[in-house]
């Protein structure tokens, strides 16, 4: 594994390692991907042994602009309105393949479905367009751990499992995309992120509902879970994922054993803890989005006895927040 910095030949070495099959490490402003060429069976393979990522959880597919995407995904009026306000942009769309669709079987885990997004980060544009292919690429990290949102992250989590990080610095997001299915009715929103639902339903006229919703009650009888073996239609619906090694506490208030750290937010109190990170002192929820996985990680790296996290409002970006963090705190 090598660090590249983002200059000119570092892209097109990058570049070329996509279209040799290689797994490369790159920035966008969500969180750190681990791309390879959408197209190519084998590379994609590599993603799911390198990050351990069961083959039932589907990966983004990464394009440089909407018209590339046309010729893997279907996409109907909602979703070019969608296309056309969000990207490039954190929003990925669920649509449903196209019949001779270019894109390997895999990224899809078998559904008749791909995940699309046009990614707004200049190094990210700029691998794409040097490489000439799609590239499927999931957070770049070992599955189920914190996401990374540095370069150094994702060298502790995979090690050299990826051939080449290019080193862009910090995402300036810290969240990953925002996940919308568009393959019913109606627009389901899988995993919230960047992009909030109200924004979202502003531009299609239409109400946008969550997973549970859309299912509607199940019917006597149903298993309460269905088997893991079962494809996902989207990533970032593990029940354990996004999680650190350390433990999690939420909705903390009092420390509540020794060695125990506080992530906080706002004007929490922070008395009796052993370390203390904030997400944002003055309650901004942009602020504390973008510094949720960093500073996890610093925490994570201090070794706590667990981790406690104060309340987080579900206004606006909360939610993602809150999404990551109830994720994070079950132990798989």
């Amino acid at each position: 594994m090598a660090l590249r910095p983002v200059d000119g030949a570092g892209i097109a070495v990058a570049a070329a390692r996509l279209r040799r099959g290689g797994l490369v490490a790159f920035p966008t402003e969500t969180v750190y991907g681990l791309g390879a060429d959408a197209t190519d069976d084998r590379a994609v393979a590599r993603i799911f042994e390198a990050k351990g990522r069961p083959h039932f959880n589907p990966l983004i597919v990464h394009a440089p602009d909407l018209a590339a995407h046309r010729a893997w995904a279907v996409f109907d009026d909602r979703a070019l309105r969608l296309a056309e306000a969000f990207w490039p942009g954190a929003l990925t769309l669920i649509l449903k393949r196209t019949p001779d669709a270019p894109v390997s079987r895999l990224v899809s885990a078998g559904l008749d479905t791909v995940a699309v997004r046009v990614p707004d980060h200049p190094v990210a544009q700029a691998l794409m367009r040097a490489a000439g292919c799609p590239v499927a690429a999931p957070s770049a990290n070992r599955s189920g751990r914190l996401s990374p949102t540095e370069a150094g992250h994702v060298a502790a989590s995979l090690g050299g499992a990826a051939d080449l990080i290019l080193d862009g610095g910090p995402c300036p997001g810290g969240l990953e995309s925002t996940v919308l299915s568009l393959t019913g009715d109606g627009p389901v929103l899988l995993r919230p992120g960047l992009v909030s639902r109200d924004v979202i339903e502003a531009v299609v006229g239409e109400a946008v509902v969550g997973p549970v919703e859309a299912a509607g009650p199940a019917p006597p009888g149903t298993p309460p879970e269905s088997p893991l073996e079962s494809p996902l239609e989207s990533p970032g619906l593990l029940a354990a994922h996004y999680a650190p090694r350390a433990p999690l506490r939420l909705d903390a208030g009092e420390a509540q054993e020794a060695g125990e750290a506080l992530l906080a937010f706002g004007d929490a109190p922070a008395s009796g803890y052993a370390a203390v990170r904030n997400l944002s002192p003055a309650g901004d929820l942009t602020e504390a989005a973008a510094s949720l996985f960093r500073l996890l990680h610093e925490l994570d790296a201090l070794g706590p006895a667990a981790i406690a996290v104060s309340p987080v409002p579900e206004d606006g970006l909360g939610a993602a927040i809150n999404d990551r963090l109830r994720r994070a705190a079950v132990r798989s």
